[in-house]
């Protein structure tokens, strides 16, 4: 290919386009564009009716709502404020006395490959034992409860135990750090948690109750009155008389029969704490209404399911995935479900390919950081390649965490759905609650790397940093100029953040900036997403402040100064985490920055978890900054990618510091 500029300039543009197949727009529940355009139109000529229409159709309330939306006080907004339902009912009891009553809700495989089937009817009772067992404990709606869990269906169970009852639960994912527990404890004032004494990963046992022991004991917990201990593994941990009580004495004696407790539309169901760019950690507050109305659309929309779909994904309770598409969004649809508790390269990087044949998967939903590193995995090894399985049970193929990048998706539709599955490749965020942008399997016509077209009902648009839109074909700032029922509604305890993260005055203050940049293709209007605008880090899905790994670092206070972070982008897990260092002693090189740098990765993993752990670290005598003292950011992302510096650097104290940063341990 000659490298003459239009033909650089249409690597950008991407010409492949899918249409859906004939059979998959007929039986379709959105079948053809024409059903989206229908729907859009619904959703644009009587917005609430539309809302109103779908949570009458969708959700048991115990009292109707008469208000759909209230905006009198935006941007705090309120959907069915006075409808009352319970979500654990919406999930569990409505399936009674139907025929999802003993069809099987949950096929569990443990990380040893050990499967347990769990009906409906099962799951029930499991979980009304296990809210009476928190409600013995004085646990009462409104509190907060922490989970910390291994992906097991006891995590499940603790969440809709929760919500059973009216306490609203704070998952930390389990590869956090105590540091990281400690915090979400004091903040959301947590009563109780609920954790394991050890997990099973990749075969290793590895501790949860241990670290939860630790965060306890960093103080300013006295909030917490019970730790419930499921036993995973035979070994014993430390258990605090009084305190502590493991699963098997909590439930002794508590009836499988538990009344669900009904709550405001409105009653917070959850707080999922997410990394903000600032450094302290924000508590995304989500309403029972309107994220489990949307986590029961969406599975329908977007999933396309029927009744006979085996869905499956592989996200961690952790993560609001895991949230919307574990732990309640299948149940409330009446799904049957695979919950993993392992990794997918455990025993060997065909685990998800062959859990594909083994139970007959039909929906298959993962992160682009998987795909990627299964990508490599196959390349290298025969034995572990998709063709191996057999994976003809797949109708539909879904992505989510990032963007996925265009030759990632061609390998994803070929390999792993035989160029008969169409991808939905998801744009959503822990605050929205659930998918915003989405091809729909059996209406849009894909294109890879793009999420397409927003759902019926989500106003999204791309706009300048004034709010003005912009045309096709230019890049700005993605928005959704009108309220949906799964947003977020607060940050708990801190609404002045809310307002000035999410809906800034300067867009007029009622609309919500998603702080992702996009572009929209000129001759369809698809979506793509850019990147963050702010200095978010995507690894592997998981968005991490660069302030909180900079806090991180300049906290080994023996050792670091100063310190900024950066991405790069990275083949396997989408960016990469690149720190740049000044120490409080000479600059180090040769094997002393080498073991240095090993000491402050080991660190960030205790601060904050192994995910944050810098893939680069590089030292310098100082940081680049402007005469105003700003770091130059812009400089160390140009160095992390290895570019050539062709920006102005005349500004510099110390030129010479270009070199020693360029250098990676």
């Amino acid at each position: 290919m000659s490298a003459t500029p239009s033909a650089i300039q249409s690597v950008l543009v991407e010409n492949r386009v899918f249409p859906p197949s004939e059979s998959m727009v007929k039986a379709a529940r959105i079948s053809g564009m024409e059903g989206y355009n229908a729907l859009c139109a619904e959703a644009e000529n009587d917005f609430e009716g539309f809302w109103a229409r779908l949570a009458r159709e969708n959700v048991v309330w115990t009292k109707p709502f008469t208000q759909t939306l209230d905006e009198s006080n935006a941007p705090f907004y309120k959907w069915f404020d006075d409808g009352e339902l319970n979500a654990s009912a919406n999930c569990l009891d409505k399936h009674m006395g139907t025929p999802n009553e003993n069809k099987t809700a949950v096929i569990f495989e443990a990380d040893d490959g050990t499967v347990t089937k769990t009906t409906y009817k099962e799951l029930l009772a499991k979980v009304s034992q296990f809210a009476n067992a928190l409600a013995a404990k004085g646990i009462q709606k409104g509190d907060r409860v922490l989970i910390y869990m291994p992906m097991t269906l006891e995590g499940v169970i603790a969440m809709q135990a929760c919500a059973r009852i009216g306490a609203t639960h704070s998952v930390v994912f389990g590869g956090f750090s105590s540091k990281a527990v400690q915090e979400r404890i004091m903040d959301a004032g947590a009563v109780a948690v609920i954790t394991a004494n050890f997990q099973m990963r990749g075969g290793k046992q590895l501790p949860l109750k241990a670290i939860v022991d630790e965060g306890l004991n960093l103080g300013g917990c006295e909030s917490v009155k019970t730790v419930f201990v499921y036993e995973r593994t035979a070994s014993p941990c430390n258990m605090v008389a009084g305190r502590d009580v493991t699963f098997t004495e909590a439930l002794e004696g508590q009836s499988t029969e538990c009344a669900p407790v009904s709550v405001g539309a409105e009653h917070p169901l959850f707080i999922l704490f997410t990394s903000g760019s600032t450094g302290k950690p924000k508590g995304v507050q989500h309403a029972t209404g309107g994220f489990l109305l949307w986590s029961k659309m969406t599975m329908d929309w977007t999933f396309d399911l029927k009744a006979d779909d085996v869905f499956w994904c592989t996200a961690d309770i952790g993560w609001v995935t895991g949230h919307a598409y574990v732990a309640y969004g299948p149940l409330a649809a009446g799904a049957t479900q695979i919950i993993f508790e392992g990794v997918p390269t455990y025993p060997n990087a065909g685990r998800f390919w062959q859990m594909i044949e083994r139970h007959k998967c039909t929906i298959f939903y993962t992160a682009p950081t998987a795909i990627r590193s299964l990508i490599k995995a196959a390349e290298s090894d025969e034995k572990v390649h998709p063709d191996r399985s057999d994976l003809t049970s797949l109708r539909i193929l879904g992505s989510v965490g990032e963007p996925i990048n265009p030759e990632a998706w061609m390998w994803y539709y070929k390999n792993i759905g035989g160029e008969r599955c169409p991808i939905v490749d998801t744009f959503w965020q822990t605050e929205t609650g659930g998918h915003m942008i989405t091809p729909l399997p059996g209406a849009t016509p894909l294109v890879p790397g793009s999420c397409t077209l927003p759902l019926p009902g989500i106003m999204a648009a791309i706009v300048d940093e004034g709010g003005n839109d912009v045309p096709n074909g230019s890049g700005g700032l993605l928005v959704i100029k009108r309220p949906w029922p799964s947003m977020i509604r607060t940050i708990w305890n801190d609404p002045d953040r809310f307002k000035k993260s999410y809906f800034p005055d300067e867009l007029g203050g009622t609309v919500y900036l998603a702080g992702d940049g996009a572009v929209r293709s000129e001759d369809r209007g698809y979506f793509r997403i850019t990147g963050r605008i702010d200095d978010v880090l995507n690894v592997s899905g998981h968005r991490m402040g660069t302030m909180e790994i900079e806090s991180a670092l300049v906290a080994k206070s023996d050792l670091v100064a100063e310190a900024a972070v950066v991405g790069r982008p990275d083949d396997v897990t989408g960016e990469a985490i690149c720190a740049f260092v000044v120490l409080k002693r000479p600059c180090p090189t040769g094997d002393e920055a080498k073991a240095i740098a090993k000491e402050l990765r080991d660190w960030v993993a205790k601060e904050i978890g192994p995910i944050a752990k810098p893939k680069d670290i590089r030292f310098g005598e100082n940081l680049p900054k402007t005469r105003s003292g700003k770091i130059m950011r812009r400089l160390l992302r140009s160095l992390a990618k290895g570019e050539s510096i062709t920006q102005d650097t005349s500004t510099l104290e110390n030129p010479a510091i270009l070199d020693q940063l360029g250098q990676t341990y």
